[in-house]
Formats: C-alpha cells, structure tokens, sequence
C-alpha cells in the first residue's frame, strides 16, 4: 500500500487537472493495448491501433512500457505542459543521467535491448527515434479521440470541483476512487507497492485519466512533483473517434431522446457554464436556458450551483453516460422518468 502523508499545507495545495495530460494517456494506453480488460470500453479503439501503427514503432514503445510494473519517469515528466508538442519536447529533453538512471530500474523488471542500451548512454538519435516512435502513436491512438478524451475529463474534473466547493478537501480524497482510501492525515492506495510518500507541503495534483484502469498511479521518483493518476469512470463510447462524435445521425439520436435545444444544453453543460453562457452557447434567452437547465437538473443529468454572484451548471456522471453512449443504444438503458423529450 502506497500511503501519502498531508500537511495542512498540502491539503490547501490539493489541485485536480481541468485537462488530460497526452503523454500519460499514450503511457497508460500503451499498457491498455497489453491487455484485455475492459474490452467493451477498449475493444474497438485496440483494433485500430494495431491496424494502424507500424510493428517497428510499437517494439520500440513496449519495450519501455512493460504491462504490468515500472515505467521511466521520464516519459510523463512532472511538469509537462497540457499540449503534446510541448510535452513532448520536454520529455525528450530530459537529462542523460535521469535517462540512464531511470533505464538501469527498468533493467530489472525486462532485460536490456540493444534499443534502450543506445537510450541509456545518451544516444541522440535513438532519442530521436524515440521522439518519432511517440508521434506516430499518438496520432494514430490518442489523437483521433482526443476530443472525447477532453469531454472525459472535463466532466469529472466538473464532479470533483463541485464535491471540493460543495464539501471540502476531505471529501474529495474520500471519494477519489474505491481502492483508495483517505484516513486523515494520511491517503492509502491500496494497489501500489508498500511505501510512504510525504509530501512536505508541495500538494498533489491529481490528474483524471481515461485510459488509467482500476487503480491509480504515479511517478516513481519522489523528489518530483507529486501526481496521482486516477481513472475517471469508463462506460462505453468513452473513446469517441472525432468524426463519430459529431455524426448527424448520433446528434440525431440524442436530439430526439432530448430535444435538440436540451441535447445542446446539456452538452455545453460539460465544461460547466452559467446561466447566461448556456443561453448564448444554445441559442436561446436566459430565461429559456433556465427552463431546460431546471429540466436537466431534475433529471439528474447536471448539476447547479452558485458561483459568486451566478450559478454554474455542470454535467453529471450520468450526463456523461448519456453523451458517451447517444450514437451505441446506451441511451436505451435510462430510467423511464430521465427519457426526456421536447
């Protein structure tokens, strides 16, 4: 069990990511392609990927990304801006000796391969290669679903915002996830190997992520920034190529269970909005906004609360389920009262 210690300090430098983070959901999708878990969230997107990146760039991934145990820091540096290219870049730049250092604890989880020999004594082209390798993953598997990914992400980022504002740090750390565990001072995660982890007033951040499965991770090193990896709450159509998310005949299904105005609505209700910016975002008067984001939080697909001097809606789990699924039959599966129309 990895428990990490907070100070009162740590607990007011408690932050949760607004946005996934791309090289940790190339990282952990990396693992997801190893196995076969969660296949009706992950099935069709595998496929893809396997169809679609060149044998010769995956060896050179996997070989750096075990499916089970350690994985180099380096490749999700702590500070990584939220774009790929600026991620990227960083992650290419780290030092030789990280680099080294941090290849030598892979050796004892795999055997060495002439390819990350080249890596660990600073090789700049196998950097390159590496550099290369990435890109061509992610465009072919991260890329495409991008989009859906954000919505993802955004919306829990939504949910804990509102737990924080509506009931404080504790709980938020209670209800992260069920295999962790918040026992003031102290935040046990179960699936992690038995260590402490003080974190001596640096916070934590706490980074939503759609391709994190079952349990949280984090970086190995812990002179670095402090993250905690966790899954958001997976159902299928999750991962959402980007044409298919704005298909007319997917907008068609959701318009008709909906209506089309409160389909709208509750889709600008995904990155929270007020009163007056879901007004704007749909089209409609305020006072028409008001009347279908009442409708909306009757139904238990969104959430409102004030926000200074307005209020601000924001999406439910069960809102995201229902965008996630409008174009797959999901949507089928709703209480009769939450079928919605008009």
């Amino acid at each position: 069990m990895l428990r990490i210690h907070f100070t009162p300090r740590d607990l007011a430098r408690t932050t949760v990511s607004t946005s996934p983070a791309p090289l940790w959901e190339i990282l952990l999708s990396l693992h997801m392609l190893q196995h076969q878990d969660g296949r009706l969230v992950f099935e069709d997107w595998r496929r893809h990927v396997r169809a679609t990146v060149a044998p010769d760039q995956m060896r050179l991934l996997l070989e750096l990304t075990p499916a089970w145990g350690y994985s180099p820091d380096f490749l999700t540096p702590a500070d990584a801006p939220s774009d790929f290219d600026s991620a990227l870049e960083m992650a290419l730049s780290t030092p030789r000796q990280a680099v080294r250092n941090q290849l030598a604890l892979l050796s004892k989880y795999r055997p060495v391969s002439p390819w990350t020999r080249e890596l660990a004594s600073g090789d700049r082209a196998a950097m390159n290669r590496l550099g290369r390798a990435l890109r061509t993953y992610h465009d072919a598997a991260i890329a495409p679903y991008w989009k859906s990914i954000g919505t993802h992400v955004s919306a829990d980022h939504s949910h804990r915002g509102e737990s924080l504002a509506r009931h404080g740090v504790d709980q938020l750390l209670s209800t992260l996830h069920p295999r962790v565990r918040w026992a003031p001072p102290v935040l046990q995660v179960l699936d992690m190997n038995d260590r402490d982890l003080y974190l001596d007033g640096r916070g934590i951040e706490l980074q939503p992520s759609a391709f994190c499965w079952r349990a949280p991770t984090k970086l190995q090193d812990p002179e670095l920034r402090p993250i905690l990896v966790y899954p958001i709450q997976h159902a299928p159509g999750i991962l959402r190529p980007a044409g298919a998310e704005t298909s007319s005949s997917g907008s068609e299904a959701l318009g008709s269970l909906l209506g089309s105005t409160r389909a709208a609505a509750l889709e600008a209700a995904v990155s929270g909005c007020t009163t007056t910016e879901l007004a704007r975002r749909c089209k409609i008067s305020p006072a028409a906004a008001s009347h279908q984001a009442t409708v909306l939080r009757e139904a238990g697909l969104i959430t409102t609360r004030r926000a200074g001097a307005s209020v601000l809606h924001e999406v439910t789990q069960l809102g995201i389920w229902l965008l996630s699924g409008h174009g797959s039959g999901t949507t089928r599966h709703l209480p009769p009262d939450q079928r919605l129309t008009g």
